[in-house]
């Protein structure tokens, strides 16, 4: 195919039909290596929506989730999958039994000792549509400052990103030189082999392109970075797959060493499975990154929705584009409209969608760790937020802004990345003081939202400080904190306050070595809220 400028699209603007999320219940089973805690499927299970399955979380304190999920099941159903590192079994339930039917089967499985959830296996959908097949100057990676960041660095081969999409044409030329010796792999049970089915399956090959594609090799598209790539097979050639599949894939990606995964796919509702997936992989060492949605709605797809996951909407230009979701849950945003990467079969095509910006994010967050590579995935991501560039957008748009790739290799990691505005300095233990304070709003609920800030003391010497939260009356808010660098959660924190109402207080004696986290939880009611820090120094 000559390189030439791409096609131009229609009047209209094109391509316009943009794949949305899929409610509806599926189910799958998928099959991992034995040492990764997964139960192998039956081999011809596909990666593919499957309604007629239930996901059942086990206690961790269970030695044998298959063994617990089976005793808690009534009748005739099957346990045909279990994952004994996340703590969940998918069982079959005929999809046309009638709803009262299922749950009744529900609550009966609920009331077994070791289980603590069951939800439906929902289908996640990918966030990206083909716009055309020709190959064109690329954009993104100059809107995000890439080629000066290359300067520094390309990107270590050290750095492992890993797409769990789609399959991936592992040896496209763009490709082959970035790919890990491990390939990756299909958590499908169709086999172990991420490489792409026959017919129109581009959506995974596009993604890993942007993210990785091998730069200054005289052919084709440049990547964001050079680091090295895993590819992990968990949807369909139509861009859906189940919420255990994609489970099982951010499992693997995280025990295989990913430094970086990136899901360009979700789901509109919060599921328990999918946010212990992206808890573990937080746990392994991964920074999670997710995209908003293509349904242009006031709402965040899951898993960039949730705390630890880089939510990331799409931009076209400067503004945000038309399709992309937006919401407080919003990170960055990155160039998402009309991108030109890698596709199969060894060409390139154009996609649009928070699909594609995700990966931009995925490139840059490579680079700066290529650069930085003492950070921990929440150091990463709070360096990756502090660089951005505010475009002047809603944060609800553009979350700290746009995507920097240069800023991010250069900036100094260690620097103060408080994302809490100081007011006022002034003179020592009651002489010296620092101020700060951050407004924000949130909803509780069943599970409630949750915002972080980071804070540094900056007094010469520190000898204390006081975090209050005034929330909104009649809501019922919580505030934690960690002392370590660590971001803090309801479960693992240094210091709470979490009576009733919305007005809480911590006092903290400080040395100087700390590096607060601070944590504000909602669990009922909603408004706007002030946290303010006063710090004293000796």
């Amino acid at each position: 195919m000559t390189q030439n400028g791409p096609r131009d699209g229609d009047a209209d603007g094109g391509y316009e039909r943009r794949r949305i999320l899929a409610g509806a219940g599926a189910l799958a089973a998928g099959g991992l290596l034995g040492a990764s805690g997964v139960a192998s499927a039956t081999p011809e299970r596909k990666p593919r929506p499957k309604k007629d399955e239930l996901v059942v979380g086990i206690s961790a304190s269970a030695p044998d989730v298959a063994r617990e999920a089976r005793a808690a099941v009534p009748g005739d159903a099957d346990v045909v999958h279990a994952n004994e590192t996340i703590g969940y079994a998918t069982v079959s339930f005929p999809s046309e039994a009638p709803a009262h039917a299922r749950e009744q089967f529900i609550e009966a499985i609920e009331r077994a000792e070791h289980v603590e959830y069951v939800e439906r296996n929902a289908t996640v959908q990918s966030f990206g549509e083909p716009d055309d097949t020709y190959y064109g100057h690329q954009s993104a990676p100059q809107q995000v400052n890439c080629e000066a960041a290359w300067e520094t660095t390309t990107g270590s081969a050290d750095v492992l990103i890993a797409t769990v999409d789609q399959g991936v044409q592992y040896d496209h030329p763009d490709l082959e030189g970035a790919v890990d010796d491990r390939l990756g792999e299909n958590v499908t049970g169709h086999g172990s082999d991420p490489y792409p089915s026959a017919g129109d399956e581009q959506h995974g090959t596009h993604v890993a392109g942007i993210a990785v594609a091998e730069t200054d090799n005289g052919r084709g598209t440049a990547g964001v970075s050079d680091c090295s790539l895993l590819a992990v097979r968990a949807l369909d050639t139509s861009g859906q797959g189940s919420l255990s599949d994609i489970a099982d894939g951010i499992q693997w990606a995280a025990d295989a060493g990913a430094d970086v995964i990136n899901l360009s796919l979700g789901a509109a509702d919060d599921y328990r499975t999918l946010a212990a997936a992206c808890e573990y992989a937080l746990e392994q060492g991964a920074l999670v990154v997710g995209a908003a949605g293509n349904a242009g709605a006031d709402g965040v797809a899951y898993p960039a929705a949730y705390e630890d996951v880089i939510g990331v909407s799409a931009l076209e230009g400067e503004s945000v584009a038309d399709f992309s979701n937006t919401g407080p849950e919003i990170d960055l945003a990155a160039p998402g409209a009309g991108l030109v990467s890698t596709v199969p079969w060894s060409d390139y095509g154009r996609m649009t969608g928070t699909s594609m910006a995700t990966p931009v994010v995925a490139g840059v967050a490579g680079l700066a760790l290529s650069a930085h590579p003492d950070l921990s995935p929440l150091e990463l991501r709070d360096h990756l937020l502090t660089t951005a560039t505010d475009l002047g957008l809603e944060a609800t748009a553009q979350g700290a802004g746009r995507v920097d790739a240069a800023a991010a290799v250069e900036a100094d990691s260690n620097a103060n990345e408080n994302a809490v505005g100081t007011d006022e300095d002034a003179g020592q233990c009651g002489d010296e003081t620092v101020r700060a304070r951050a407004d924000g709003s949130l909803s509780g609920g069943w599970w409630g939202e949750s915002d972080r800030y980071v804070y540094a003391p900056r007094t010469s010497d520190p000898c204390s400080a006081t975090i209050t939260l005034e929330g909104p009356a009649g809501a019922d808010f919580d505030l934690y904190c960690n002392v370590d660098g660590e971001s803090p959660t309801r479960w693992d924190h240094d210091e709470s306050s979490a009576s009733d109402g919305a007005s809480e207080a911590i006092q903290l004696e400080l040395s100087g070595d700390e590096d607060l986290r601070i944590q504000i939880h909602a669990n009922a009611g909603s408004g706007s809220y002030t946290i303010r820090i006063e710090e004293l120094g000796r």
